[in-house]
């Protein structure tokens, strides 16, 4: 029999936000984010229909009872408001874990997404003891190619996922644990 997997719900926490766990409660911000055009725009997925949609997809996320991690809320410490979503995912195709995000645009050119990636890639690597963490992007995606690059990840070719080409960029752990 197999040890069960050890849940990290509760993600990093950040000078501004907190990580967790997405819960149907959360339905009508999750609806928000993963239907508004412009988030939606550079994730080659289409954008929820609904909020009784997003309860669904929300009550149905597999990744922390699978894998331990997956996309946490970020709740901004100050307000309590769900902001959006950032964290780990191991992608079964490509046996590779990535970080990814999205942002509300009202949060966007805040410093936000990079203060969460950083917090995320850290916490995996200091937390989960990976030794490498990838991003897919799509070429357009200048912004989100920012925030990688500030992480310290850096661009290792094309990749195709679920359809589509995308670049893939990737932080590997040093020794100890650290990123470099």
């Amino acid at each position: 029999m197999t040890a069960p997997v050890k849940q990290y719900r509760i993600g990093p926490k950040t000078d501004r936000l907190m990580h967790r766990a997405m819960t149907i409660d959360d339905a009508a911000a999750f609806y928000a984010l993963n239907s508004h055009p412009e988030v939606m725009r550079y994730t080659g997925e289409p954008p929820l229909r609904s909020v009784d949609e997003a309860r669904d997809v929300i009550a149905a996320y597999p990744d922390f009872d699978t894998h331990g991690f997956g996309r946490w809320g970020c709740v901004l410490k100050d307000t309590g408001a769900l902001i959006g979503f950032c964290g780990l995912k191991y992608l079964d195709e490509l046996g590779e874990v990535d970080v990814g995000f999205r942002f509300l645009p009202e949060y966007w050119g805040r410093g936000l997404a990079t203060e969460a990636c950083r917090a995320c890639v850290d916490f995996g690597f200091e937390r989960m003891g990976l030794k490498r963490i990838i991003a897919l992007v799509l070429p357009e995606n200048l912004a989100s190619i920012r925030v990688l690059e500030k992480v310290g990840m850096r661009f290792d070719g094309e990749v195709g996922y679920e359809g589509i080409v995308a670049l893939r960029y990737v932080v590997e752990a040093a020794r100890g644990g650290e990123k470099r």
